[in-house]
């Protein structure tokens, strides 16, 4: 006769959920995922100023996982890349069900534990990703175009498109904010960094924050558009919001500016590899 899970079984399960979340191995792989996002950013801001100066190109995380697999050694990369993502997933999953004890506040601590739920979300997407573009030796194309078409052919698709596209820009605007007033140094401890390090890790934050910030936003109008006309390919994923930018006035210049800026967040995710509290 099978038993069926008692409350005291939870509790154990959830204990060794963190434990294995909080272990030393888990923390230093995470550590790593973090660092690998910062590899993916360089890389997505660097093929942005190419398509900016008129180069081809796909300037999102499947261009970038395709750049690192078409090196020597690339796939060995991407696996490491995998492992890191994956710990990120697992430390972020469990972060947002007990973490974030360090915050007084009961409602920034719900607040944080919702965002670590999402970016949990993201490292899957991420983790996945890599680990496809691994075994093809080559990354996918049009995904983002196929994710919106899918979400259109849903009955009530349009107004779930334009949901999702409100939901994309309000996080767009959020990273804006958080740059604007710093927000991000909350989540680090920057005890043992020395007046130098703390400068370059707030600075880049920043810039970072609200040039990704920017991007995303321009992303969530892309699928708002998708929506009223009842095309996917509006809203390609983060490539055809970088290439909107490019359409507008100014637009060489714009893009610039935001590769240079999605370059910056790269450099702070190495810094925050090193400084963000994974406990």
């Amino acid at each position: 006769m099978v038993r069926t899970p008692d409350a005291a079984d939870v509790a154990r399960a959830g204990r060794g959920a963190r434990d294995v979340a909080h272990s030393t191995p888990v923390r230093l792989a995470a550590r790593v995922g973090i660092a690998a996002n910062g590899v993916l950013h360089l890389l997505i801001g660097w093929l942005a100023v190419q398509v900016a100066l008129g180069s081809g190109g796909q300037a999102d995380q499947n261009g970038a996982l395709g750049a690192i697999a078409a090196e020597p050694l690339g796939r060995a990369l991407l696996w490491v890349l995998v492992v890191g993502f994956a710990a990120v997933v697992l430390w972020r999953s469990v972060s947002a069900m007990w973490g974030f004890g360090y915050l007084g506040d009961r409602k920034k601590q719900l607040a944080k534990r919702f965002v670590s739920a999402g970016l949990a979300v993201v490292y899957l997407v991420l983790a996945v990703a890599a680990a496809t573009t691994a075994i093809r030796g080559r990354a996918s194309s049009g995904s983002g175009g196929e994710a919106t078409a899918g979400l259109l052919g849903l009955p009530g698709g349009q107004i779930i498109t334009a949901l999702v596209g409100v939901g994309v820009l309000v996080a767009g605007g959020v990273m804006v904010w958080n740059g604007w007033t710093k927000r991000f140094l909350e989540d680090q401890d920057l005890a043992g960094a020395d007046t130098r390090a703390r400068r370059l890790n707030a600075r880049t934050g920043q810039v970072g924050f609200i040039a990704k910030g920017i991007a995303v936003g321009v992303l969530g109008i892309l699928l708002g558009v998708a929506a009223l006309t009842f095309d996917p390919q509006r809203a390609n994923g983060l490539d055809s919001a970088l290439k909107a930018l490019r359409e507008q006035p100014y637009g060489v210049f714009l893009l610039i500016a935001v590769g240079v800026g999605i370059a910056c967040y790269g450099v702070f995710c190495f810094l925050d590899a090193r400084y963000h509290r994974v406990t």
